[in-house]
Order: structure tokens, then C-alpha cells, then sequence
């Protein structure tokens, strides 16, 4: 009897390790962890609404109008771009901003966004003090001012309700001849670039606010404007590595939230087509071999180097198989409404698939949380006490020089 007991407890035994065994051992893989409240949060959406979330477009005029109405509740992008078209001064940028937040209630929040660099490349109203372009910055060679300088860019613009901008510039200024970037760059070395770009990096991003550096693979060594056509850079990868590349994988390792694709032909890397929608450039290289794994996102497809050979939807089409999560439409409805129509095309008949726009969509999710982007609305902007704040910056800066 006390035999059979045994042999009996040793069949439970065996069975129960049969059974849980399998489940105890077993390896299984979840890409976002097993819960993940922003995966389940892309469940729920539509295919409609993630598409929305991959578009940052730009728009006509200086308040709320039926073209951002459309924009912002049937196209639910994800985020928006101001120019110096669309900012006339404080108060008005401020209750333009404030409107936006309001439609948008109930709806995923929106990237705010603008180029606001220092120097020639501002957008901010005229009634703020202006700050030196980037150039200055590298020659005075003083990281920690460079920090400041980017938490300065940051608190101003965070103040008329921004959330993400379009600099610092990586790229290294190696070409006399370039039209396009010059004082916008921190030196003509990577060693410059890295210094001050990347402290300026940390500054914005220590403030609140999303930088976005460019212009990968860099931009620097061209002697044409990709506003207008589309440049040519002759180097190799090894040569790229060297200089080019150097500021941005500098970033990448200080964990960059946000890098701007450029328009730039690279025949030794991709013979065919632009980087910005160029798969050998985006996911080999950047995302592949450099290890990043933030957001990217195209520089303006409706600039001259992507519409002179093709239209703005194919080129979204082309950016996001490449490996683009946000895509950059500044100017005219027509190019937002096709670009929305023909990426949904490809989705429904397989040419991209879902899981391509759920990967970009995560990431863009991802970004908003971490900044904590929502829909709160400026109360009120005091242009005076942010002035003082610039002066004394801005005389910092000068007993430096002296």
C-alpha cells in the first residue's frame, strides 16, 4: 500500500512538471515588453489615425482657418509647423498656438513645431531679442554657454507654447562654397560640431522641448541648395565616417530623441534615390549600423530636390518604406490630402504593411510621452521678463568675446 502511495505521489510529481515545465522555460518574444500601455494604445487606433500621426504639415496664414480645421480633426495629424508666415507677434502666435490645443481636446497631443536656430533661421516674433547664429556660438568655444544658448532657444519658444524645434544643425561646414549652411554650422570640424552641437542638443531638450538635429548624412560639404535641386556628395562610407557621420553618432550616443533626414544623393551608398528616402541610408545605416532607434524624420518633401523627381505622395510612400516615422509637408493642402490618400493605398494593398506604420507610430507615441506633450494652453507670455533673460545671455556672450 505504502508503495503503491509513493509510486502514485511520484506519477503526480512527473505529470505536474510535464505541465508546467514547458510554460516555465519556454522563451517568448513580446517587442514591447509583456505590457506595454503605448502598444495597446496603437490598437486602438484606426489605420486612419496612425497615418495622421506620420504627417507634420504646414499651413496658410496667421489663425485658425478651415485648412487646419481639416487638418487637425479629420486628417488628426500628428504634428504642425510654423513659418514666419504664420507669426506675426506674441499675442497672436500664442492664441493661434492656444486654438490648436483646444480643437485638438480629446485627440492624441500635437507636435509644435519650428525652425528656431539663432541667426537667419528664426521664426520667433520681433518683439524677443535675437540670438546669434550657431557659428558664434562655436567660436567663443564655451560648452557650457552652448548648453545655455540651447536651454535659451528652449524657454523661449516653449513659452509661446512649442514643443519641438528643427535644430541644432550637425552638420560640419567643410565646403566654402555651400549656399545653404554656413553660419548655421558650430565650425567647419566635427570636433566643433560635436562640442557645442550636441551641448546645445542637451540644453533644449533639459528645458522641455524636442530638438530635432540635422541634416543627416550632413549637409555640409555641398555646393548646391536642396531647397532648389538636389546635391551630389561623392563620398564614400569610410569617408563619411570621418567627418559627416561623426556629430550625429555623438548625438545618437547622448540618446537623440529626434533626427531630420536630408534630400542628398549619395551614389556610393544609394545610387538611385535620396537619402531621406533611401532604405540603404535610413534603416541600414542609421538605424542598423549607427544603433539609433528614435524618430526620424524628412526634411520638407515639397522642397525642389524631391519634387523635381517625383510628386510629394510618392516621395511620402518611398520615405516611409526607407524608414521615416514623421514625414515633413510644409506647403499646400493638396500635398497633405494626397499624401494621406495614396499612404493609405499602400497599407490596404500590401505595398507597406501595418506593422511598418505601428513601428513609426510607437515611436512617435513614444517621443510625445516622454516630453509630455498634451494639450495645455498658455496662459499668458511676459515678453519682458523673457528679454531680460535673452540681454543677459546675450551679455554673457559679448564679455566673452571681449
Amino acid at each position: 500500500m505504502m508503495i503503491r502511495n509513493i509510486r502514485f505521489v511520484v506519477v503526480i510529481i512527473i505529470l505536474l512538471f510535464g505541465f508546467i515545465m514547458p510554460y516555465k522555460t519556454k522563451a517568448i518574444s513580446l517587442p514591447f515588453g509583456p505590457y506595454d500601455h503605448i502598444q495597446q494604445q496603437i490598437y486602438s487606433l484606426s489605420l486612419d489615425e496612425k497615418i495622421g500621426q506620420m504627417l507634420m504639415v504646414g499651413f496658410m496664414g496667421d489663425s485658425y482657418n478651415a485648412e487646419l480645421e481639416a487638418y487637425i480633426n479629420q486628417y488628426q495629424v500628428g504634428g504642425l509647423i510654423l513659418f514666419e508666415r504664420n507669426i506675426k507677434d506674441t499675442a497672436q502666435t500664442v492664441a493661434l498656438l492656444n486654438q490648436m490645443k483646444e480643437k485638438n481636446q480629446g485627440q492624441i497631443p500635437l507636435f509644435l513645431s519650428l525652425d528656431e536656430e539663432g541667426g537667419r533661421v528664426s521664426r520667433v516674433p520681433d518683439e524677443f531679442s535675437s540670438l546669434p547664429a550657431a557659428r558664434k556660438i562655436g567660436e567663443l568655444n564655451q560648452p557650457k554657454l552652448s548648453y545655455r544658448f540651447g536651454q535659451t532657444i528652449a524657454q523661449e519658444i516653449k513659452s509661446l507654447g512649442f514643443n519641438m524645434n528643427y535644430a541644432p544643425v550637425l552638420d560640419v561646414n567643410n565646403n566654402p562654397s555651400n549656399p545653404i549652411i554656413g553660419e548655421r554650422a558650430f565650425g567647419t570640424s566635427p570636433k566643433e560640431v560635436i562640442t557645442h552641437g550636441v551641448a546645445v542638443m542637451e540644453g533644449m531638450r533639459s528645458s522641455g522641448v524636442i530638438p530635432v538635429v540635422k541634416h543627416f548624412p550632413g549637409h555640409g560639404d555641398t555646393s548646391k541648395d536642396s531647397h532648389l535641386s538636389l546635391p551630389t556628395i561623392h563620398k564614400d562610407l569610410s569617408e563619411l565616417h570621418k567627418v559627416e557621420l561623426k556629430p550625429f553618432k555623438a548625438a545618437i550616443k547622448a540618446d537623440v530623441d529626434a533626427i531630420m533626414i536630408a534630400h542628398l544623393l549619395l551614389p556610393k551608398l544609394d545610387s538611385k534615390k535620396p537619402s531621406s528616402l533611401s532604405k540603404p541610408i535610413i534603416t541600414e545605416l542609421l538605424r542598423n549600423q549607427l544603433n539609433y532607434n528614435g524618430l526620424v524624420i524628412t526634411d520638407d518633401l515639397t522642397m525642389k530636390a524631391v519634387t523635381n523627381q517625383m510628386s510629394v505622395s510618392d516621395a511620402a510612400v518611398q520615405s516611409v518604406k526607407a524608414g521615416n516615422d514623421l514625414l515633413l509637408i510644409a506647403h499646400h493642402k493638396q500635398n497633405v490630402v494626397e499624401t494621406f490618400q495614396k499612404l493609405k493605398q499602400a497599407v490596404l494593398s500590401g505595398e507597406i504593411s501595418e506593422s511598418r506604420i505601428n513601428e513609426s507610430v510607437y515611436r512617435i507615441l513614444k517621443a510625445k510621452e516622454k516630453y509630455n506633450i498634451n494639450n495645455q494652453q498658455v496662459e499668458q507670455v511676459d515678453v519682458d521678463s523673457i528679454n531680460q533673460k535673452l540681454e543677459r545671455f546675450l551679455s554673457e556672450l559679448e564679455g566673452v568675446e571681449r
